[in-house]
């Protein structure tokens, strides 16, 4: 392919009409996270009688743990405060004029709907009148011989009826992205876009063929990534996830949308890329020197490949709009946590990578908001220790109500954009789903930051956590790991101070009865 030269992005990324500009945005932004995290921190100093060099660390621990919270907060304020962004509607008549190939890429999962939501969507896009400009190409690294024939029995038929290309590798080399590259090297000549879509992803024809025309309206875009909306298992966990994604997702990613303008993140499917571009400039990432965890091929290549798009020159933007776009949540917390722990050691070894040369400050900043966001978690449960076990004599309640408010503020953001639109008994169920979901949640953080501090040792000792694996042998049965290390934790904190077990039962207690919060969790939801 020949080398692209990227043009400007005109709008509507960085002045769409009745958009305030990007670079105002980012400084409102910016002013709101320091604002939050100076009065924590200035509430907690306030109330600080005795300093130590654990008080000192107590407020050093404070510091990070307050700013993402509050970068949550902003976020998810700006997403309601701004004016809502154009939604992009189709000209009558409009045909593309450009061709775009749809890769659904598969690795081990049930065949059989991914086959069946292959073909209904091949049969939506030929009601667009799309037959001859957007393919679509399922490109498979599943393994094993029973995996892989009953793979091929289910895509055959389509296969044959000429809704769909299929294509399996007989090694699986670089993964997903090096599946992605060797199609760019073979097919993507003959296309403009591509559409990177996961075996639980949805898109809507309507939806896809908005984004073919936003990026043919747009010459410098690269890649757009859409607003991910959750749908699929009904188990208690999935609706909770799903319940929470419907509530905070749509402003707290259209605050995003707002703030990152041409400089914004890439998911890793639903979003659509220029193949040019994307050949060019981050098809191949580069290999990190020495063994895993932080070593060899980049797990959480999704947030590279983003940022050598825009080293390149090339604008990587949000589309908002969750509409005709969704994945399957984990259906259970143990698949959550496994998933989890494969996104923690991929982001961690992004602090190999802040410092690669030609990156734009914002591609850096959203490595380092990734690596925070896991780095969180041990220094949240340090912070929740020392002041459990006295080291930490803050006397006043007001940074813990500050922080609250802080943690609730994304939910409140959601609810209210959810609750002007709503009529009264609709709103009532809302605010009912929106109260279960907040207990859900609250009980599901302590094992979340449990696991989360636990992944962070384990990279930290060297332990790589493959690749999709499953079916691996536990130590504890479910739920037991997180019971046992909150009955060690309570154990100490009575040992120095009896009194801070009632505040820190908020805590221990989702903890101490994980074994059964998770058999809960994973059972289908009853409907009457």
């Amino acid at each position: 392919m020949a080398k692209s030269v990227p043009v400007a992005a005109p709008r509507p990324f960085e002045h769409a009409q009745g958009q305030p500009a990007t670079a105002t945005v980012r400084a409102l932004f910016a002013a709101m996270v320091v604002a939050a995290t100076a009065l924590v921190v200035a509430l907690a100093v306030a109330g600080t009688e005795t300093w130590t060099p654990w008080t000192i660390a107590s407020l050093a621990l404070l510091v990070p743990v307050t700013a993402w919270i509050a970068g949550g907060a902003a976020t998810a304020l700006l997403g309601v405060m701004l004016p809502p962004a154009p939604v992009t509607k189709l000209p009558f008549g409009w045909r593309p004029s450009s061709r775009t190939a749809i890769l659904i890429m598969v690795c081990g999962e049930t065949p059989a709907p991914v086959a069946a939501r292959a073909a209904a969507l091949r049969r939506a896009l030929d009601r667009l009148g799309l037959h001859g400009s957007v393919r679509i190409s399922v490109l498979s690294d599943t393994s094993g011989k029973d995996a892989v024939r009953a793979e091929r029995r289910a895509f055959a038929p389509l296969m044959e009826a000429g809704l769909l290309r299929y294509r399996r590798r007989l090694r699986n080399t670089g993964r997903k992205p090096g599946n992605i590259a060797e199609w760019l090297e073979t097919r993507g000549r003959g296309y403009d876009f591509m559409l990177v879509m996961d075996a639980d992803s949805r898109m809507s024809a309507g939806r896809i063929a908005r984004l073919i025309h936003l990026m043919e309206q747009t010459p410098g875009l690269g890649l757009l990534q859409a607003g991910i909306a959750q749908t699929g298992t009904d188990t208690r966990f999935a609706r909770s996830q799903r319940l929470a994604a419907r509530l905070m997702g749509p402003s707290f990613v259209a605050g995003l949308a707002a703030w990152s303008g041409r400089t914004s993140n890439y998911w890793g499917h639903n979003a659509l890329i220029r193949v040019r571009a994307f050949h060019d400039a981050a098809a191949y990432l580069p290999v990190l020197p020495g063994a895993a965890p932080m070593g060899g091929p980049v797990l959480s290549h999704d947030v590279v490949e983003a940022a050598f798009l825009r080293r390149a020159g090339w604008a990587v933007a949000f589309d908002p709009d969750t509409a005709g776009s969704a994945e399957e949540p984990p259906a259970t917390l143990e698949e959550f946590h496994r998933r989890d722990r494969r996104w923690c050691q991929g982001n961690l070894q992004h602090l190999r990578l802040l410092t690669a040369p030609g990156l734009h400050p914002l591609s850096r900043a959203h490595m380092a908001a990734g690596v925070l966001g896991y780095a969180v978690a041990p220094l949240w449960l340090a912070l929740l220790l020392l002041a459990a076990t006295g080291h930490a004599p803050v006397t006043s309640v007001w940074p813990a109500v500050a922080v609250a408010v802080l943690l609730l503020t994304p939910k409140a953001c959601g609810l209210w954009r959810l609750h002007r639109r709503g009529h009264p008994r609709r709103n009532r169920l809302l605010w009912r789903a929106a109260l279960a979901e907040l207990c859900v949640s609250a009980l599901i953080a302590p094992l979340v930051m449990l696991r989360q501090t636990l992944a962070i040792g384990a990279v930290g000792l060297g332990r790589d956590c493959g690749w999709k694996t499953r079916g691996r042998v536990r130590a504890l049965p479910a739920g037991w790991l997180e019971a046992v290390t909150g009955a060690a934790l309570a154990a100490l904190v009575f040992a120095i101070d009896p009194e801070a077990l009632a505040w820190m039962m908020p805590v221990l207690g989702p903890l101490l009865i994980a074994p059964w919060l998770v058999r809960w969790l994973a059972r289908p939801v009853v409907t009457a």
